[in-house]
C-alpha cells in the first residue's frame, strides 16, 4: 500500500498584483504543511511549479524553502516540467531544484527509430514515468508514439502536463487520445486547471486559481492524496485561504457608475475577502475611463477587504456612427476630422490634425523598432503635455 500527494499548476511567480502572488505561495505552503501532516511516502508535482522557466530570485528563496522542508521530512518529491517552466533548452530552474538534492525529474526518455521509449524512476513498490509539457501543447505528437520500458510488478504512475481528450470538452484545440496511451495503474495529470476524474486519469486543479475566471469558478486551490489500496481512495485536498465574493453589475452609463457599483458592495460583509468585480454592459452614456475605480478599491480597504479584482472585458461602448458627406476624397482625412470636431466640441481638437502627423511617421532605414517607437511617443508627449 502506498499513499502520496499529487499536485499540479502551482505557477508560482504567476501572479503580477504582489497580494495575490503572496495567497498564491501561501497556498502552496499550505499543501506542503497537509502533505507533511499526511505522512505521505512521495509527493508528484505534474508541471508548471514556476509560472516561468526563470522565476525572480525571491520566488526561488521561498520555494526553495519549501522543498528544504519536504526534504527535513524525508518526502521523496518527483517532478515533471510543464507548458510554463519547460525550456526549449532543456534548462530550467527545476534543474537547480534536482541537483540540491530536493525533487527526482521524472521525464526520462530515449528517442528510438519511429517510437519514444519512457524509462521508470524506480522508488519501493513504485515505478514512476513521465513526459514533459511543452509550449503549444507539441508534446502532444511524442505522446501519440510512446511506449515504455516495462517495469514488471510494481504500481504504475505516468505523470503528464498535457490535454486528455476526455477532459478538453468543446475546446477548439489538440488532445491526446487516452486510448493511444499505454496502460497505467495511475494517470498524475497537469495542464488543464481543473478538477477532473476519469477512471484512473486524475487532474488535481491548480493549487491556487491563476486568474479571474478561476477564482470565480473554483474559489479555491486543491490536490488530491492517493491510497494505493484497492480501491483506490483519492481524498481532494482544497486549500481555501481567503473567501471569495462575486459581484456582476451591467452599466448603460459611467456617468454614475462609481456610485452604483459603490453601492451595490456596500451592504456586504468583506472582511478579509477577494472582491471579484464583474462590470459589463453597453455604455450609452460616458465612457470606461469615467468610472472611479481607485475610489471603489479604496471603498473596498476601508471594509477591510484582502484585495479587488476588477473584469471589464465585456464592458464596452456604444458606437459612434458618423455621418459625413465626403466633397473632396482627397482631402478626405480633414473632412472627417472637421466634422467630428464639430459635433464634438473639445479644447483638445485643434491637436488632432499635429498628432495625426506625428502618428503617420514612418520608420527609416536601419532604425529598430523600439527607437521608432520611443521616437513616436516623444513626440505624441511634447504635443499633449502642456
Amino acid at each position: 500500500m502506498t499513499k502520496f500527494a499529487h499536485l499540479a499548476d502551482v505557477h508560482l511567480g504567476g501572479w503580477k498584483q504582489k497580494p495575490m502572488q503572496d495567497l498564491n505561495f501561501q497556498s502552496f505552503r499550505a499543501a506542503v504543511d497537509k502533505c507533511i501532516e499526511s505522512k505521505l511516502d512521495f509527493i508528484l508535482i505534474s508541471g508548471d511549479l514556476f509560472d516561468s522557466a526563470y522565476p525572480p530570485i525571491e520566488v526561488l528563496k521561498d520555494t526553495f524553502a519549501e522543498f528544504r522542508r519536504i526534504s527535513q521530512a524525508k518526502i521523496p518529491c518527483f517532478i515533471i516540467a510543464g507548458s510554463h517552466d519547460y525550456s526549449i533548452s532543456g534548462k530550467t530552474f527545476l534543474d537547480v531544484l534536482e541537483k540540491a538534492g530536493f525533487c527526482k525529474n521524472v521525464a526520462d526518455f530515449e528517442e528510438k527509430d519511429n517510437y519514444l521509449l519512457l524509462n521508470p524512476t524506480l522508488y519501493k513498490n513504485v515505478a514512476i514515468y513521465g513526459y514533459p509539457g511543452k509550449k503549444s501543447s507539441l508534446e502532444i505528437q511524442d505522446l501519440r508514439r510512446i511506449k515504455i520500458n516495462e517495469a514488471p510488478g510494481f504500481f504504475n504512475i505516468l505523470m503528464l502536463h498535457t490535454t486528455l481528450d476526455k477532459a478538453k470538452g468543446t475546446l477548439p484545440i489538440d488532445a491526446i487520445e487516452s486510448d493511444l496511451l499505454p496502460p497505467f495503474d495511475y494517470y498524475a495529470l497537469g495542464h488543464l486547471h481543473i478538477d477532473f476524474l476519469y477512471q484512473n486519469f486524475v487532474y488535481p486543479g491548480p493549487v491556487f486559481p491563476n486568474n479571474f475566471q478561476e477564482l470565480e469558478d473554483l474559489k479555491c486551490g486543491s490536490f488530491y492524496i492517493v491510497d494505493t489500496e484497492t480501491p483506490y481512495l483519492l481524498k481532494k485536498i482544497e486549500i481555501k485561504l481567503k473567501e471569495i465574493a462575486s459581484f456582476e453589475i451591467e452599466l448603460k452609463s459611467s456617468l454614475d457608475a462609481t456610485e452604483k457599483i459603490i453601492s451595490k458592495i456596500a451592504n456586504y460583509d468583506l472582511d478579509d475577502k477577494i472582491i471579484l468585480l464583474r462590470v459589463k454592459g453597453e455604455l450609452d452614456k460616458g465612457s470606461i475611463s469615467d468610472i472611479k475605480f481607485a475610489q471603489i478599491e479604496s471603498f473596498v480597504k476601508q471594509k477591510n477587504a484582502y484585495f479587488l479584482l476588477r473584469n471589464t472585458h465585456e464592458l464596452t461602448t456604444k458606437e459612434v456612427e458618423l455621418e459625413i458627406e465626403i466633397k473632396n476624397s482627397e482631402n478626405i482625412e480633414e473632412e472627417i476630422m472637421q466634422k467630428y470636431s464639430s459635433q464634438n466640441p473639445s479644447d483638445f481638437n485643434s491637436m488632432i490634425p499635429e498628432l495625426m502627423n506625428i502618428l503617420s511617421l514612418e520608420k527609416q532605414e536601419g532604425e529598430t523598432n523600439e527607437t521608432f517607437e520611443t521616437r513616436l511617443l516623444e513626440g505624441a508627449k511634447k504635443l499633449l503635455v502642456f
